[in-house]
């Protein structure tokens, strides 16, 4: 069965595999934003040179975004104030393929501070301590207090545990949750 399959169905297989292939590359049909673009009727009429009509059609083919999640200006300019010598603490929730791991070492290894981070050689964990403090930390970070509150926490979860694992390690921190 296999030296049939081999001999007499595989080649002919692999030829309309070719064509198809093909196919898709020299295909007249000319799909979405490949297709070149008539000029605006408005253009025609105006009479318009070569150059006007070129940036009427990368305009024209450019794709119009919509907005996926239109927040309010005021959301997106707000100040939050932070006081890294009181009680505040940031959270950084660590979210799954999206540049988090990147990210939590920056807020460890590369943000300029009045007392950075300390961060042995060979070891992940870093100590974030307040300006003046060598107990209570600033961050509540995969990279500052490891996974206390479980590998990849969620909201949820990170509502519920923070406080508590703050408070084992003894850090007052902010019992106000944002």
């Amino acid at each position: 069965m296999d030296e049939r399959f081999n001999r007499w169905l595989l080649p002919p297989l692999l030829a309309l595999l070719f064509l198809l292939i093909v196919y898709q590359y020299v295909s007249p049909a000319c799909p979405g934003a490949a297709c070149p673009r008539r000029p605006p009727a408005s253009a025609a009429r105006r009479g318009g040179g070569p150059a006007e009509r070129e940036e009427e059609e990368e305009a024209a083919a450019l794709p119009r975004l919509a907005a996926k999640f239109p927040f309010a200006r005021g959301e997106l300019c707000r100040r939050v104030r932070f006081d890294m010598r009181g009680r505040d603490v940031i959270v950084f929730l660590h979210i799954q393929k999206t540049g988090g791991t990147t990210f939590g070492r920056h807020l460890v290894r590369n943000i300029h501070l009045e007392q950075p981070c300390y961060c042995r050689a060979g070891q992940k964990k870093c100590a974030c301590h307040r300006p003046g403090g060598d107990k209570d930390t600033w961050l509540f970070s995969r990279f500052s207090t490891g996974w206390s509150c479980g590998l990849h926490a969620d909201w949820t979860e990170l509502t519920s545990c923070v406080p508590a694992a703050m408070e084992r390690r003894g850090c007052a921190g902010n019992r106000t949750l944002r």
